[in-house]
Order: structure tokens, then C-alpha cells, then sequence
């Protein structure tokens, strides 16, 4: 496989500069967690590297660790705060392995007993419904001293 080139204008790297909105959860020096704009579920968030990485292939270990704390920090928060009996976290690499947003990003979504995950269908939520969901999550956050 041919190694690709980061795009510094892809939608997260756009997000991280401040140039495109978001509803920040979570940020620490070296990762950022936002509501995901077209929910498979209530409470679906992701979490992103600040430095540039196109995938888990060519992320600094460093960097992926950071990420994985702040993934599970996310995943402890979400099952209280939309009371979940579980949580998926989904990574996506390369187009051949279903990834969209060429900046390396996990997914965190709370889970319900006999409730499937929407399609993804790259239809946009409310912004008054990804307000809410993120303040649910923040105050979860806050809760665990996170």
C-alpha cells in the first residue's frame, strides 16, 4: 500500500484551526473530542490526534496513546450521560477500510440493548440536539473528574 499524503483541509484539521465549528466535549494538549455532526446514534462523538495522522498507520505511538485515553475517557462519560448499556468505538483506515475524513478520528457510540445503528446517510443533526447531547457528555465528563 502507497503511503498518502495528510491533507491539512480536510473537515478536522479545518475544525482543530478554529475555522469550522464544532461542539467541543473534551481537549487536551494533544487530542480534541466533538460531537459528530451526522449521528449514527444519540451521543455519537469522535475523538481526534491534534497532530497531523491520516490514519492508524501512520500515526506517531505517542499521539495514538493520547488519543486511546481520551477515547476511553469519552467511552466512561457517554454510557452515564445517555444511560447506555454499552459503548461501540469504530476506527475506519483508508477508503478500502470505510474511512471518509482522511485525519485519523475514532468513533464513540453509546449503545442500547435491541437498537441498531442508523446508516450513515450523511444527513446533518439539529444543532439544538448535538447542544444538548454535548452538554449531557461534558457534565458526565465533569462527574468522573475528567
Amino acid at each position: 500500500m502507497t503511503k498518502l499524503a495528510y491533507d491539512d483541509n480536510n473537515v478536522f484539521a479545518k475544525i482543530l484551526r478554529g475555522e469550522i465549528p464544532s461542539h467541543k466535549l473534551y481537549e487536551d494538549q494533544d487530542t480534541y473530542a466533538f460531537m459528530d455532526v451526522m449521528p449514527r446514534g444519540e451521543g455519537h462523538c469522535l475523538v481526534i490526534p491534534k497532530k497531523p495522522s491520516r490514519t492508524i498507520l501512520d500515526v506517531e505511538p505517542e499521539s495514538l496513546s493520547a488519543v486511546m485515553k481520551t477515547v476511553q475517557k469519552l467511552a466512561r462519560a457517554v454510557v452515564p450521560a445517555f444511560g447506555a448499556d454499552g459503548v461501540t468505538i469504530q476506527q475506519f483506515n483508508e477508503p478500502a477500510g470505510g474511512q471518509v475524513v482522511f485525519h485519523l478520528h475514532f468513533h464513540v457510540l453509546p449503545r442500547f440493548d435491541g437498537v441498531a445503528l442508523k446508516p450513515h446517510t450523511g444527513q446533518m443533526e439539529k444543532p439544538e440536539v448535538l447542544a444538548a447531547n454535548a452538554e449531557r457528555i461534558r457534565t458526565a465528563l465533569a462527574q468522573l473528574g475528567a
